[in-house]
């Protein structure tokens, strides 16, 4: 295995475009991929490149080639370019398979940027509480001590928070790392993995989001790969190792599973009420009518639109929330601190 620095998705999509451009005007292989690896200015994907070029001219598959890069090359990627040279359609392979990755990348896209504004809004409001209760709070309880003021139970409840902070801080820092270590080591379990992603799916919008975002990813690979011509057993594992959730994995292995034991796709795929009717009902009729891979990627359009939707009902409910959120923790501790303030005033 060589080792790699960093190769971005978008690289590889890229290439796989162009790829598959060059081999559907003629062009040798080996050229084309010297081509592609003269124009890349990623050093790290010019090696790879460059490996796939001398393993070919050796003799070695372009499929098996790149079978041994599979921190660039996803294994969904190597097995739909074996069925396109086993079928001798490279060319029509490599347009499906860079069609799937444009699109599986947009839709990692939009999911990431809905997680933006939540973060800025945490990377500002974290500063700014510990900001307040580490160098502000403490002035105004100086003030409030010399004063002789009783104090209102909000004014207590923040100034006992600020000496905690200032006191304990250590502890809750340490207690803090050690909580994310702890779930961390959770989630590599398989166990962990389930129930966390169980969780994820029951939030509100959020899962909603998360769910479509599965579903159209498991149908939109699913159907790739069956469209190319891999078997539909090759086709449900690789796309339950590509589902990014620990429910539908498992709903797809079931259903994996079932396939190998004579039995239908759809069966395991409602049992495990990760899918909605809609989509089993799909999935029954594309297996009925051989027009299985038609089917899916009608449903995977049709997610992809829901997605889009998700996403902007996810953000216009995140906003508001967000800015109520910042609004009450901050205005309540300032509000706090000025309430005795306001006593002092009226005593006078």
């Amino acid at each position: 295995m060589i080792p790699l620095t960093r190769v971005s998705q978008s690289d590889v999509v890229i290439f796989t475009r162009l790829f598959a451009t060059m081999i559907g005007a003629g062009l040798p292989l080996v050229q084309s991929l010297r081509i592609l690896g003269r124009q890349t200015d990623n050093k790290a994907f010019r090696k790879v490149i460059g490996d796939l070029v001398y393993d070919v001219e050796t003799g070695r598959t372009l499929a098996g080639a790149m079978g041994r890069h599979p921190r660039v090359f996803s294994r969904l990627s190597v097995n739909m370019v074996a069925a396109g040279e086993a079928a001798g359609a490279l060319d029509t392979i490599l347009g499906r398979l860079s069609d799937f990755l444009e699109k599986s990348s947009a839709l990692t896209r939009k999911v990431r940027s809905a997680m933006v504004y939540p973060a800025m809004i945490l990377g500002v409001s974290v500063p700014t509480v510990a900001i307040l209760l580490v160098f502000v709070i403490p002035t105004f309880q100086t003030m409030f001590a010399t004063s002789g003021v009783a104090l209102p139970l909000p004014t207590r409840m923040v100034i006992g928070a600020s000496a905690a902070v200032q006191d304990f801080w250590w502890a809750m820092l340490a207690g803090g790392l050690a909580a994310l270590f702890a779930l961390d080591r959770a989630r590599r379990t398989q166990r962990g993995r389930l129930l966390a992603d169980r969780l994820l799916l029951s939030i509100p919008v959020l899962g909603s989001l998360l769910r479509k975002a599965a579903v159209a990813r498991f149908t939109r690979t699913l159907g790739t790969l069956v469209a190319s011509g891999v078997s539909i057993l090759e086709g449900l594992e690789v796309t339950a190792k590509t589902a990014g959730n620990r429910v539908i994995h498992d709903a797809v292995m079931k259903s994996r599973a079932s396939i190998a034991s004579g039995d239908t796709i759809a069966g395991p795929l409602e049992e495990s009420g990760a899918f909605t009717p809609m989509v089993v009902r799909m999935v029954e009729v594309g297996e009925q009518t051989g027009g299985l891979d038609e089917m899916l990627a009608r449903v995977a359009d049709f997610y992809d639109q829901e997605v889009d939707s998700a996403l902007e009902a996810l953000i216009a409910a995140i906003e508001p929330l967000m800015i109520i959120v910042l609004g009450v923790l901050v205005g309540g501790m300032i509000v706090a601190m000025y309430l005795p303030i306001f006593d002092m005033i009226n005593a006078l």
